[in-house]
């Protein structure tokens, strides 16, 4: 069995669009399934005043199903023999030009950090906010910058259609934040944003050369937004201070950069092995 999902002939290794739409459909599944079943057990330790009125609310309600979430991924990858590639140096070298995705993704991090209120939250939530940023990105990076990427990549697609094909899966993640909602204006520029978010983070990793760096980027980027608003996927209420307001232009640079970024995407990574030469970026 083991021999039939890692050998060059197995069902993984062929890639595809659908294999990869496949393992973000389970990813999916664990998720919301986790979160049902940590709500049926633990709901009743849950206080009123949203996932960050207290400790324990952020750790039911947010980190217990993205770090089960991770988990699973991460067995995933382990099953399939996929750890080492997935985080190996990226076998395509990104272009000078990528590291403004860097810049772009960490100014409205360094500008929230500085702007949070720390004071509003009761004790420890900032610090399980964080560790739940890290799993947040540990997870999504996982599935669609590692598993998709790699899927795609073993399929033969050129490195834009990589980087679109994979971007839209995760943008298509955040579909589950219609759960409850319906499919509102929020989730729609949500939807937006996540897309061109992914291919900043799909950038950072080539320009990087490793999925290390997108992972901590996302995970950085999430907890600091969720502190700064002071919920999910909401905008922030009534006065804010000059850090916040400028790290609100994130939002825009990042959906910019990524219009612009592919136009400029290049190159392939041959299917054939994963030391094969690669076209041009």
């Amino acid at each position: 069995m083991a021999d039939f999902w890692q050998t060059r002939d197995g069902f993984w290794h062929r890639g595809g669009w659908w294999r990869a739409l496949l393992v973000t459909a389970a990813y999916l599944v664990v998720y919301l399934g986790v979160g049902q079943l940590v709500g049926l057990t633990l709901g009743h330790l849950i206080v009123d005043g949203g996932p960050f009125a207290s400790v324990t609310n952020v750790a039911i309600e947010l980190l217990l199903p993205i770090g089960v979430g991770a988990v699973v991924i991460l067995a995933f990858l382990a099953v399939i023999g996929w750890i080492k590639p997935v985080f190996a140096r990226q076998p395509i070298d990104g272009r000078p030009w990528m590291w403004i995705a860097v810049a772009v993704v960490a100014y409205p991090i360094i500008l929230r950090f500085i702007g949070i209120d720390y004071g509003a939250f009761p004790a420890g939530v900032v610090v399980v906010s964080l560790i739940t940023g890290l799993f947040i990105g540990i997870a999504e990076e996982l599935v669609t910058r590692g598993a998709g990427v790699a899927l795609l990549r073993k399929a033969g697609y050129k490195e834009l259609v990589v980087a679109v094909l994979s971007s839209a899966l995760f943008a298509l993640m955040h579909l589950v934040n219609a759960i409850g909602t319906g499919f509102t204006p929020t989730i729609a520029i949500l939807l937006v944003y996540t897309f061109f978010f992914g291919i900043c983070m799909y950038v950072i990793m080539r320009v990087t050369g490793s999925i290390v760096w997108a992972i901590v980027m996302h995970g950085l980027t999430d907890p600091t937004l969720f502190l700064s608003t002071g919920g999910i996927d909401t905008a922030a209420e009534g006065a804010q201070n000059i850090w916040l307001v400028i790290a609100a232009t994130g939002n825009w640079a990042v959906i910019l950069f990524g219009i612009v970024a592919l136009f400029l995407i290049r190159g392939r990574v041959l299917p054939a092995a994963e030391k094969a030469p690669t076209l041009p970026a």
